[in-house]
C-alpha cells in the first residue's frame, strides 16, 4: 500500500468519527499552543526587564545609604549620603572612571495646572547631570541647568506622562504650574519611555535639587547619589572609586562596614534575566503537560477506534493485509490528528502572541514553535503506536469473531 493509500483511508477513518477526533485535535491544539503562548509570554517578561535596565544606562552606577555586609553599623549609626559625598565623588582627582554625579532626592505632591489637579508618581530634585545619566531625553523643550540649580530656580522638566495628564494636547513649556504650592516653570517636556510594570518612569516632575530641598524634603540627606561611569568597561573601575572616595568621607577603615551599597546595571541585568529564564523554563515545563495530555487523548481515541473496527480489521487480514498495512494506516491516523492538531495550535499560538497577557508583551521564540510542533507530531507516533501495534496483532479470526 502507498502512502498516498495509507492517508486516503487516514482520513476515512478520521472523518468517519468527526466529533471525537475534532476533540482529540483541540487537545493537541491547546497543547501547542499554550507551549508557545507561555513561552512567548516568558521571553517578553525578559524583554521588558531587560529593556527597563538598559534604558538606565549600562554604565550607570546607583549609591544608596545601607550594606550588604552582615558586619555593618545599624541603621541608627549610619551616616545618611549627603550633598557633600557627591561633591566629593565629582571633584576627586583620582577618581578618573568618573564621569558624572548627580545627588537625587524624592518626594510627593499634587500638581495644579488651572482647574487641573493630578499627582505624579514622583517628584525628583537632581542635577542636570541626572537626564544623561538616567537615560532621560527631551523631547520638547530643554533641560534645566547647572545655574538653575546654583539659583535654586523654580523650573521643571515634565514626564511625558505628567505633562498629557496635566496639559492633554497643549504645550507645556513656558508655562507654570504649582506643586506642593511651589509654583514651578515648565521648561521641557522628556521623550517618552514606556512603562514597563507598575512603575510609569514618564511619570515625573524633575526640578533642581534645591528647590525640591526647600519645598519638600529639607536640606539633610539624599535618598541616592547616581553615578554615570566613563563607558560600560569602566563600570568596576568607577564602582571601585566611589567605594574609595565615601569610605574616606564617612570616615570608615574597614570596608565591610561600609553603610552605603552600589549597585551595578549591568550585574542586576545579568541577575535578572537568570530569574526571567528560570521563569520561562517552569512556564514552559506547565505548558508541556498539556502536549502530554494531549497525547494520552490520542492513546485512548485510538483505543477506542480499533475497537469499533475490530470485524474490519479482520476482514482485511483475512484478505490477505500484512500486518504493517494495518499498522502503518493506525499509525498514519494517530499522526495526522497530531499533524493537524499541531498546525492549527500554531497558528493559535501566533496569533495570541498579539495581545498583551498581564501587561506583557510576548514575543515568540521560533524554536518554540518548531520544537512545539515536532513534539506533538512525535507525541502522536508515540501514543498511537500502542493501539496501532494492537490492531496490526489481532488474528483474523477472533477479529471476524468480535461484535
Amino acid at each position: 500500500m502507498t502512502l498516498w493509500q495509507m492517508l486516503r483511508f487516514a482520513v476515512g477513518g478520521l472523518a468517519a468519527n468527526k466529533v471525537r477526533s475534532a476533540l482529540t485535535m483541540l487537545g493537541v491544539l491547546i497543547g501547542v499552543a499554550s507551549v508557545i503562548l507561555l513561552l512567548a509570554v516568558g521571553n517578553g517578561s525578559s524583554v521588558a526587564v531587560k529593556e527597563s535596565i538598559t534604558s538606565l544606562g549600562t554604565n550607570a552606577l546607583t549609591v544608596s545609604s545601607g550594606s550588604s555586609f552582615g558586619g555593618a553599623r545599624t541603621a541608627s549609626a549610619a551616616k545618611k549620603l549627603t550633598v557633600a559625598d557627591a561633591r566629593a565623588l565629582a571633584t576627586d582627582p583620582d577618581a578618573t572612571a568618573i564621569k558624572s554625579v548627580a545627588p537625587v532626592v524624592t518626594a510627593s505632591g499634587t500638581a495644579l495646572y488651572g482647574d487641573v489637579s493630578y499627582t505624579p508618581g514622583s517628584i525628583v530634585g537632581t542635577y542636570p547631570a541626572y537626564f544623561e545619566t538616567a537615560n532621560q531625553r527631551i523631547g520638547h523643550g530643554d533641560y534645566f541647568s547647572n545655574d538653575d540649580v546654583l539659583g535654586s530656580r523654580k523650573v521643571a522638566v515634565l514626564g511625558a506622562t505628567t505633562a498629557k495628564q496635566l496639559f492633554a494636547t497643549a504645550d507645556p513649556v513656558g508655562k507654570q504650574i504649582t506643586v506642593g504650592g511651589t509654583p514651578l516653570t515648565v521648561v521641557g517636556v522628556l521623550r517618552a519611555k514606556g512603562g514597563t510594570g507598575f512603575t510609569d518612569p514618564d511619570d515625573v516632575v524633575i526640578a533642581p535639587l534645591p528647590t525640591v530641598q526647600n519645598a519638600f524634603t529639607g536640606f539633610g540627606s539624599v535618598n541616592q547619589i547616581l553615578v554615570q561611569a566613563t563607558s560600560a568597561d569602566t563600570t568596576t573601575a568607577a564602582q571601585a572609586e566611589i567605594t574609595r572616595v565615601l569610605l574616606g568621607t564617612h570616615a570608615i577603615a574597614d570596608p565591610s562596614k561600609a553603610d552605603f551599597r552600589i549597585g551595578n546595571q549591568a550585574s542586576l541585568l545579568t541577575a535578572r534575566e537568570s530569574t526571567t529564564k528560570t521563569f520561562t523554563v517552569l512556564l514552559g515545563a506547565v505548558a508541556a503537560i498539556s502536549l502530554l495530555v494531549g497525547g494520552i487523548g490520542i492513546t485512548n481515541i485510538m483505543l477506542v477506534t480499533v475497537t469499533e473496527r475490530t470485524r474490519e480489521i479482520g476482514i482485511r487480514k483475512a484478505l490477505g493485509a500484512p500486518r504493517g498495512v494495518i499498522l502503518g494506516q493506525f499509525l498514519t491516523e494517530s499522526t495526522l490528528l497530531s499533524v493537524i492538531g499541531a498546525g492549527l495550535g500554531v497558528l493559535v499560538g501566533i496569533a495570541g502572541s498579539h495581545f498583551d497577557v498581564v501587561g506583557i508583551k510576548p514575543v515568540v521564540i521560533p524554536e518554540s514553535v518548531l520544537g512545539a510542533f515536532g513534539i506533538a507530531v512525535a507525541i502522536g507516533l508515540f501514543f498511537g503506536s500502542y493501539p496501532a501495534n494492537r490492531a496490526a496483532s489481532l488474528r483474523p479470526i477472533d477479529a471476524l469473531r468480535h461484535e
